[in-house]
């Protein structure tokens, strides 16, 4: 320990960070180009390969050429994941013999009844059933 200063260790776990974030960038970079629907399978081979070869250049010129549609992409992602999650808990949350909307609208009441749910949230769970 006498031999290894506190300052080499702070700088050896900072380079050790930073190549796992580094590590992070690539398999996002890599993540996004197979995710992409509008690149074909060679340019895809050709951008795998560019990051792969040059990872420096590779990844600075994927990030210019194709950054904005990263975003867009990794969102529409989410929004397919929350809709499938929701869609999930909607099925594992009905009684299982598949609830019908008169059953639902009779726990609504009951809800309302007991004044679990107010008039306004009633009429607004409501007309979501009934859409």
């Amino acid at each position: 320990m006498d031999d290894y200063p506190l300052l080499n260790l702070f700088l050896t776990m900072l380079w050790f960070f930073l190549f796992i974030a580094w590590i992070w960038l690539l398999v996002t970079l890599l993540t996004d180009v197979f995710r992409s629907k509008d690149l074909g399978g060679w340019t895809k081979a050709l951008w795998t390969v560019f990051i792969l070869v040059l990872p420096l250049f590779g990844a600075l010129i994927y990030l210019i050429a194709r950054g904005s549609g990263m975003a867009e992409r990794m969102a529409a992602d989410y929004q397919r994941r929350d809709e499938a999650f929701r869609e999930y808990v909607r099925d594992a949350a009905s009684d299982g013999a598949g609830a019908s909307t008169a059953d639902e609208l009779t726990k609504l009441a009951r809800l309302r009844d007991e004044g679990v749910l107010s008039p306004e949230e009633f009429q607004s769970q409501k007309a979501k059933l009934l859409v």
